[in-house]
C-alpha cells in the first residue's frame, strides 16, 4: 500500500467511530451534501444495470443511495480502512451483487468506476507527493471503468480563509487536461453545483 494511506485510514477509521455509518463517519458535512456529489458523479452512469466499481466506498452510501434509485448492477466496494469495509459488508449483506474489499486498486474491472472524497484528506503530505498519488489512482480508476470514471475533488477556487492545510485543494483546469489528453477526448468538468469542489466524469463509449 502506498506509505501515504495508512494515516489516512487512521483519520477516517476515527471520524468512523465518532459519528458511525453516517455522512459525518466519512467526514462529509452533511447527508444533502453527500447526495449532491452522489448526483453529480452518477451522471456518469446511463445503465441501471452496469457494474461499478466505487474507490473509497466508505460505509456503502453510494450503494445505498443507487439501489434506492433503481440500480441493479454489480457494485464493488473498495476502501482502504478495513473498519470502514467492515461495517459496509455488515449493512449490505443481504445484497447479493454488492461486494466490499480492502484495498487501493480492485482485482479486476467493471464497466465504470467512480470516487467521492478520496482526494481531499491529504493530512501532511506535500503538494507533489499527494498529486502524485492521485495521478496514480487516476491510472488504476482508468484501467478499472471499461466504459468510465468519474471523481471529485476540492477545488483551489474556494474562498482562501476557508482552506485548510491538511487538505488538497486541486487545480480542476490541470485534471481536465489531464484527463483529456491521458484518458477520453469526452471528458465533462461539472463546477457549479454549489460545493467548494469540482467532478470530473470520463467517458469512453
Amino acid at each position: 500500500m502506498n506509505s501515504l494511506l495508512p494515516g489516512i485510514a487512521a483519520y477516517y477509521e476515527d471520524r468512523l467511530t465518532r459519528f458511525g455509518a453516517t455522512a459525518a463517519g466519512v467526514d462529509w458535512k452533511d447527508e444533502a451534501g453527500q447526495r449532491l456529489r452522489f448526483d453529480c458523479l452518477l451522471e456518469l452512469v446511463e445503465d441501471p444495470a452496469a457494474s461499478i466499481t466505487d474507490f473509497g466506498c466508505g460505509v456503502g452510501a453510494l450503494l445505498g443511495y443507487m439501489r434506492d434509485r433503481g440500480f441493479t448492477g454489480l457494485y464493488r466496494g473498495l476502501d482502504i480502512s478495513a473498519a470502514m469495509v467492515r461495517t459496509a459488508s455488515s449493512r449490505f449483506a443481504d445484497d447479493p451483487r454488492a461486494v466490499f474489499e480492502v484495498g487501493a486498486a480492485p482485482p479486476g474491472r467493471t464497466d465504470y468506476a467512480v470516487a467521492s472524497g478520496i482526494f481531499n484528506v491529504r493530512l501532511d503530505a506535500d503538494d507533489a507527493a499527494w498529486q502524485a498519488h492521485i495521478l496514480a489512482t487516476l491510472a488504476e480508476m482508468d484501467r478499472a471503468g471499461r466504459r468510465g470514471f468519474a471523481f471529485n475533488c476540492l477545488t483551489r477556487y474556494s474562498d482562501a480563509d476557508r482552506m485548510k492545510d491538511y487538505l488538497f485543494y486541486g487545480d480542476p483546469c490541470f485534471y481536465f487536461d489531464l484527463c483529456k489528453r491521458t484518458f477520453s477526448p469526452r471528458v465533462a468538468l461539472l463546477h457549479d453545483y454549489g460545493l467548494y469542489e469540482f467532478t470530473m466524469i470520463v467517458r469512453k463509449d
